[in-house]
């Protein structure tokens, strides 16, 4: 009788040890890959489960920030970068790391269905854009009415003295969604007739965040009734019950293309490669469609709930090569300006 039980725990402490040699052996497998990203907080989630159910050995580590933020990291890491790739940082950003040597050409597989112009024009391209995220007002219609404010419907309108003290917006240096308003500000009215708008805005300005959502939540909130935000977020406030009203300004939309990269020290390039194939795919391009009304693969996009018109017709001229190379000097001169008004940190 002992013998037969000591047998069975014999075989059982096997299996056990098997299982977890398997197991250990399973995770010592997978690949962890560094991503830096300013992708919205509540969308990660759902890209890095489907990525994760596509390639099962890798596993994704966030570091998530807005977009100011996360550029002046990568830059100050240039000497000994941290990540491995940058999944969901705006075009312009990953430009200037571009200018800087850090990037690796890469042209991940499907490429050839990507829109000519979300991506790094050359064969080998450092960069390929995923959606656009384009300006958008969010006006709250309750508190607008007590305050007798009209609706705006054009940049112009911003500068109306009912509006004094009502308005936030992002801070450029901090937020993508602040740099794409400002730098398509400067080039659709020239640089003189920009700076002398943006300083009649600030006359109403109540507060520069460091977020591209947060003006949007504080006009959901009525806390500044008026938000210069972005359509995703203007579309989500809404979709969440918040009373507002989402204004395309007529005049034309600032924008910026959130996009994927891969840096040339990274040590996992097969894993960084996959990563950089799965942005591009139909599927991800699925998902990114829930969120933004134009998006790199074509006839894909579903139309989002709460924003009127077609945006990509929306989208003002945009010279990305302009907006990378005087994105110092311009947030430098913002700054000089208007950082009076910048929320505290």
């Amino acid at each position: 009788m002992k013998s037969h039980l000591s047998r069975r725990f014999l075989l059982a402490t096997a299996a056990a040890l098997s299982l977890s040699l398997s197991g250990n052996l399973l995770a010592q497998s997978k690949t962890e890959l560094l991503v830096y990203s300013a992708l919205e907080a509540d969308q990660i989630k759902a890209y890095e489960e489907a990525f994760e159910k596509a390639y099962p050995t890798i596993d994704l580590k966030f570091v998530r920030d807005s977009t100011g933020i996360v550029t002046a990291k990568l830059l100050a890491e240039k000497a000994n970068p941290q990540a491995d790739v940058v999944w969901g940082l705006a075009a312009t950003s990953l430009m200037l790391l571009d200018k800087e040597g850090m990037l690796m050409p890469y042209a991940p597989k499907g490429l050839e269905a990507v829109k000519p112009a979300m991506r790094d024009p050359r064969p080998q391209p450092t960069w390929v854009g995923m959606d656009v995220w384009a300006s958008a007002v969010c006006f709250n219609t309750v508190e607008a009415a007590k305050k007798n404010m009209p609706l705006p419907k054009s940049w112009a309108d911003l500068t109306n003295p009912a509006y004094k003290g009502q308005i936030s917006m992002p801070h450029p240096a901090s937020s993508g969604t602040g740099y794409l308003m400002v730098s398509s500000w400067l080039q659709m009215m020239g640089e003189d007739k920009g700076w002398a708008y943006m300083d009649a805005l600030h006359e109403n300005m109540g507060s520069y965040t460091h977020s591209g959502s947060k003006p949007c939540r504080q006009a959901g909130a009525g806390e500044y009734p008026v938000g210069l935000s972005f359509e995703y977020r203007a579309n989500k406030t809404k979709k969440d019950g918040a009373p507002i009203a989402i204004v395309l300004p007529s005049e034309g939309l600032g924008w910026d293309m959130e996009a994927t990269a891969i840096l040339k020290t990274t040590k996992k390039v097969d894993a960084a490669k996959a990563l950089a194939d799965w942005a591009v795919s139909r599927q991800a391009n699925q998902l990114y469609a829930k969120n933004f009304a134009v998006v790199a693969l074509p006839g894909i996009q579903e139309k989002l709930e709460f924003i009127e018109g077609d945006v990509e017709k929306m989208l003002a001229k945009n010279d990305f090569t302009w907006a990378a190379s005087n994105r110092e000097r311009v947030l430098a001169e913002w700054s000089r300006r208007y950082e009076s008004k910048a929320e505290k940190r």
